[in-house]
């Protein structure tokens, strides 16, 4: 009888282990997955159009997630709820009258298949009137290396790239009381997500003020149609661009908006009309 109660009991241990390997582990089957938003720009009680991805490493590419409930929050409070699409991707439309570069987070809602999920990005809600500055990235950066990428441009190693000395502090004088600012960004895809999260951590772990974070497009005009397009929205008051190329500064001269090259280049470099500085310290007095 021992021997029998023995091979039961050995029987059942082992049918045991079996039942439980075969049971699902919700934790362990759910997908890990990134949530990306773009900023937006509009004015108080206007509409704006929030754009949002989620999508998770493939073995080759990054996969979008479709059918995923997505959740915009606005402090604290959920003020718009949309589905993916099957690329990813979902778009919300949210106005206030706030003023000012409030920060917004896209989460993951109820989901079956997937781990929770946050991004974040700011909602620029700015008057037109307000005087514009436009500050393309590179020109933030302390570059050692002449083939330095600014953040947005590159892998992740950039978060680690130093910012000119007393950019930041320059930027915060500026638009203290005055100007509202927007961060020109290369793009390093064709949606422009990636970049645009890259350099949002960049600026807010080296304590730069927020903006509104603009990926371009690639390309040589993709700066000058981007200025068009902000001035057939209305936004017609940006008065200087800051950039660190004559291809930047081009693209404001040719559309009768002053342009600051920073560093100083050589004067070959310098397009005509273009005003130069040597360090962030001398912008003041170049406005």
């Amino acid at each position: 009888m021992t021997t029998r109660f023995r091979n039961i009991a050995t029987l059942c241990s082992i049918l045991l282990i079996i039942f439980v390997s075969a049971r699902p582990c919700d934790a362990a089957e759910k997908i890990v997955a990134t949530i990306q938003v773009k900023d937006a720009l509009t004015v108080p009680g206007q509409p704006a159009s929030i754009e949002a991805k989620i999508d998770t490493t493939g073995a080759v590419r990054n996969v979008g997630l479709g059918g995923e409930p997505l959740e915009l929050v606005v402090d604290g409070k959920v003020a718009a709820t949309a589905t993916t699409g099957a690329d990813g991707r979902a778009s919300f439309t949210y106005s206030t009258k706030t003023v000012g570069a409030l920060p917004i987070q896209v989460r993951l809602g109820a989901s079956t298949r997937v781990l929770p999920a946050t991004g974040e990005a700011n909602l620029a809600v700015w008057e037109r009137r307000n005087p514009i500055l436009a500050i393309d990235m590179a020109s933030l950066i302390e570059r050692v290396h002449v083939d330095a990428s600014p953040p947005g441009s590159g892998p992740q190693k950039n978060l680690e790239q130093k910012p000119m000395p007393d950019a930041a502090a320059e930027i915060g004088k500026l638009t203290q009381f005055y100007y509202k600012v927007i961060y020109i960004v290369p793009s390093t895809g064709s949606d422009g997500f990636l970049a645009g999260t890259q350099a949002r951590v960049w600026l807010k772990t080296h304590h730069f003020l927020s903006g509104y974070i603009l990926v371009l497009p690639p390309g040589n005009e993709a700066l000058g149609t981007k200025i068009d397009e902000l001035r057939a929205s209305g936004w017609n008051s940006i008065k200087v661009g800051i950039g660190r190329t004559k291809v930047f500064a081009e693209a404001f001269l040719q559309r009768r908006i002053d342009a600051v090259i920073l560093p100083e280049p050589p004067k070959s470099e310098i397009p005509r009309k273009a005003k130069t500085a040597k360090e962030w310290k001398e912008i003041r007095k170049k406005l």
